[in-house]
């Protein structure tokens, strides 16, 4: 990965100054990369990671497991773009192992997921199956501790 997309990757706070400092090179330089990369689609955006709990956030959020069949000439692809562009979808993957999808959503409450899933999520073809599982609680998201985890102790290490 380019130095440069890795520490905005870690840290898209900091400054044009900032990136230059720490990769020993001019300002205008990391502006033009950086422009480049929002150009071509290699920084999709910004965004803060935030406590949910603190900033008050009282929604759900939801791993919902999907199993489709692949469509001929678009796999599953096709699919996953049109469940991506749902209001509710957060995130989706294409994963390995006993189901083909991984779709994370956000919803004011439980009722609203299962609406999700029962009126958009399964009326789509080539759906087999779906499983959801609840997030009760954040430990670490997007790299960093949520809460006080931080504040414990380390555990101890023995050989």
């Amino acid at each position: 990965m380019d130095p440069l997309i890795r520490l905005l990757h870690n840290n898209s706070n900091r400054t044009p100054e900032e990136l230059a400092k720490a990769l020993r090179i001019e300002v205008a330089e990391v502006k033009a990369r950086t422009a480049a990369a929002e150009a071509d689609g290699t920084i999709l955006g910004y965004q803060a990671v935030v406590d949910r709990q603190k900033a008050g956030q009282r929604g759900v959020r939801a791993l919902i497991e999907v199993r489709i069949s692949p469509e001929r000439d678009g796999g599953f692809d096709r699919l996953a773009s049109r469940i991506s562009k749902f209001d509710q979808v957060r995130d989706c993957f294409l994963m390995s192992g006993g189901y083909d999808l991984a779709v994370i959503v956000e919803a004011e409450d439980l009722l609203e997921v299962a609406n999700f899933v029962a009126e958009k999520l399964s009326t789509l073809g080539s759906i087999h199956s779906t499983a959801t599982r609840f997030q009760l609680k954040s430990y670490k998201e997007g790299g960093f501790l949520v809460g006080n985890v931080g504040e414990e102790e380390r555990l101890p290490v023995a050989p």
